[in-house]
């Protein structure tokens, strides 16, 4: 099983914070210090919701470590591999990969969890003591939840077919179960789902959906229903909540604290909108505390909390706990906001007439930030939320690009030069990586996800465009679909949305990173360096997609992580749509090494015009809710062809340890707050988070 192990001596690097913090005022670091403590505090509802056995196995390391005082056995190499598993899992908070929702397991026997478990004086007789976890003893524990794997186990989908997810509960829930929950349930109530789990039981036809809230019963029933509603296959759904309740607490807590050290009135009222939502479960509380957030204007401190992004529920449509506290870099927003001055001209260059786009730009808030605390399985390296349409439609969004990871994401090593990339162009590709991924982010972000406009029903018959003589589609003619009232984009285009948008920003990217104008906003004046800077992003997007193939499972032809289908869709379609078929080759060199060739002087003419085509393309179909014709062609930009399939094991066989991320920990004392770091090491990882509450 040596191709679920979890990484060895991956890289860590501390997300360090300390040439920021102490800048901020004493209330600006009372505020970070418990929006911090609130997001830790969520840490538990993340594990719940990556897998059933992951808080068990977060409960059982942190003791061990605690029993044993972090003094491990230094020259026995299984530990060492025990603790490559730990760092992986705290990195991910829990046993799938956060990018590739793949399960790993430990490389080491075993013998060692139980060598150590006895030196903490646990036996794997004992029973688990975490909460309501499917296995009665540690045995079960280590053999059935921390190395069992198998095709099916190894990834996450729905459990009808076989697969992982810890958002259902109680028998196999499948699509055709979630799609009829959907429209009969949340599309019909005006429920938004971000915040529920879901269970199944056959022998009594009921669903029960479980609310995410502090309270145990339902105290808004205006906004949900009391009585068991009844489905067309004749199964009923009844509400339940208290969900995550516990955890809740903690969070209401201390953002109850938080508030009092708000920085101005709209994000006090913010934090009166987040502890309703946590409180009682409504997720219109939610909704309302994101049009606040997002009238917030680049605020020193920076937070956002909440059931945010759908990407690891198969359906599409449930949210992921996520917590962002983050400090501002003056200098980097700067540049940002610069370019946000200038979006709606870049805007207007996008290949879609404004029948597809806002009336009017409101320009975000764009800011650059350097992340102290992220609670979720995964830290992105920029962000454009909220993502509730409406909202977004009528009052706008926010963009945030996460510098310290940006420069972590960056670094590159000559001990592992990048693979699939030719001597002769790994000068120009290592010097410019890192600065025309920034420039790929800040597009993706802001003129990205910020673009188009979806063509919706925004009450009954009235809609945001005109019905009668609906825009031209791609073949010239009216379109004939839009958002019926209740539908959004996430529950029309359900689990391919993630990948689908995430493909339309990467392409926006490509289309307008040769805009030399937008290219000097970033600082790169001379015609060198922007030619560089487009070489570098067009070529790391190609090898992105190569790469992309190690996420794809050639057993069920099913993707394990959205950016990486989008960007394999691009690499496919500078391979095989573009005008010119030079344009992006796979060669082999004299040693046999494959290397991407990507003619530079083609990218501005042959390049440019296959990346016009796809954008254009991927965009109307999103905002005219074409999902049929949508989806076919999505999945064709996608599907890996047997000629592809065959670089997978190379792939694989040069893949690198993913980058693990360290946080840090703040403590207040009396009226003062002093940061903790700690060593890039998997001791430093564990010693974080032994220092949280939880």
């Amino acid at each position: 099983m040596t191709e679920y192990a979890a990484d060895h001596e991956a890289p860590l690097n501390m997300l360090s914070v300390k040439d920021y913090f102490p800048a901020l005022t004493t209330k600006e670091q009372k505020y970070a210090h418990f929006m911090s403590k609130a997001s830790h505090a969520g840490t538990r509802i993340v594990l719940r919701q990556v897998s059933h056995e992951s808080e068990a196995i977060f409960d059982l390391i942190l003791s061990i470590h605690r029993a044993i005082n972090g003094e491990y056995p230094t020259d026995d190499k299984d530990v060492t591999l025990y603790l490559d598993y730990v760092s992986q899992f705290l990195s991910n908070l829990g046993n799938y990969k956060s990018f590739g929702d793949s399960k790993f397991i430990p490389a080491c026997s075993q013998v060692t969890w139980v060598k150590l478990m006895k030196s903490a004086g646990l036996n794997p007789s004992d029973k688990v003591v975490t909460k309501n976890c499917l296995y009665e003893t540690y045995h079960d524990l280590l053999v059935n939840g921390i190395y069992y794997v198998d095709d099916k186990v190894a990834m996450l989908g729905f459990p009808a077919d076989g697969y992982v997810s810890s958002y259902y509960l109680g028998d196999p829930i499948s699509l055709e179960d979630m799609k009829l929950i959907k429209a009969e349930i949340f599309a019909s109530l005006s429920i938004l789902p971000e915040n529920t789990r879901i269970k199944k039981s056959i022998k009594d036809s009921r669903f029960e959906i479980y609310v995410a809230s502090v309270n145990l019963t339902n105290e808004i029933t205006k906004q949900y229903p009391i009585e068991p509603v009844k489905l067309s296959n004749g199964f009923t759904v009844i509400f339940k909540f208290g969900d995550h309740s516990d955890s809740l607490k903690l969070v209401v807590k201390y953002l109850s604290l938080a508030r009092a050290n708000a920085a101005n009135e709209i994000q006090s009222k913010m934090l009166t909108e987040y502890i309703e939502h946590f409180q009682s479960g409504s997720s219109q509380a939610h909704k309302e505390s994101q049009k606040l957030w997002v009238k917030d204007l680049s605020p020193i401190v920076e937070t956002n909390i909440g059931f945010i992004e759908t990407y690891r529920e198969p359906s599409g449509i449930i949210g992921e706990f996520e917590s962002l506290v983050s400090i501002q870099n003056k200098e980097r927003t700067a540049k940002f906001a610069n370019m946000v001055s200038h979006a709606e001209t870049y805007i207007s260059m996008l290949p879609w007439n404004s029948d597809y786009e806002k009336p009017k730009f409101n320009p975000p808030d764009f800011t650059s930030l350097e992340v102290l605390t992220f609670t979720g399985s995964g830290i992105p390296a920029g962000i454009n939320i909220p993502n509730y349409d409406d909202v977004r439609l009528t009052i706008g969004f926010k963009n945030v690009s996460l510098g310290n990871i940006l420069s972590a994401a960056a670094k590159s090593s000559n001990k592992f030069p990048p693979s699939f990339i030719s001597d002769e162009d790994r000068p120009v590709y290592e010097k410019y990586q890192g600065e025309s991924f920034e420039v790929q982010v800040g597009i993706h972000e802001l003129l990205g996800h910020g673009s188009g406009k979806l063509l919706m029903e925004t009450e009954a018959n009235k809609y945001n465009f005109d019905i009668e003589a609906p825009p031209l589609g791609l073949d010239g003619k009216p379109v004939t679909t839009y958002y019926k009232l209740g539908e959004t984009w996430g529950s029309k285009f359900g689990a391919l949305a993630g990948a689908f948008e995430e493909t339309r920003a990467e392409v926006v990217a490509m289309f307008l990173i040769t805009n030399r104008e937008l290219l000097n906003i970033f600082g790169f004046k001379s015609r060198e360096e922007q030619d560089n800077v487009i070489y570098a992003g067009y070529l790391q997007m190609a090898r992105a997609g190569l790469l992309a193939l190690e996420y794809w499972d050639p057993k069920t032809g099913k993707w394990g992580q959205p950016h990486m289908q989008a960007r394999f869709s691009i690499m496919k379609t500078f391979l095989n749509h573009c005008p010119n078929d030079s344009f992006l080759t796979l060669e082999k060199d004299s040693q046999g090494e494959l290397h991407l060739k990507l003619k530079k002087e083609l990218i501005e003419t042959a390049g440019h015009e296959c990346v016009k085509d796809y954008l254009n393309h991927l965009h109307v179909y999103k905002c005219s809710a074409d999902v049929e014709r949508g989806t076919a062609y999505y999945v064709d930009r996608s599907t890996v062809t047997p000629e592809l399939a065959q670089y997978r094991d190379l792939v694989i066989s040069k893949r690198l340890p993913r980058r693990q991320f360290i946080q840090a920990n703040t403590v207040l004392e009396g009226d003062e707050v002093e940061l903790k770091e700690y060593s890039e090491t998997p001791l430093g990882m564990i010693q974080s988070f032994i220092e949280r509450e939880y």
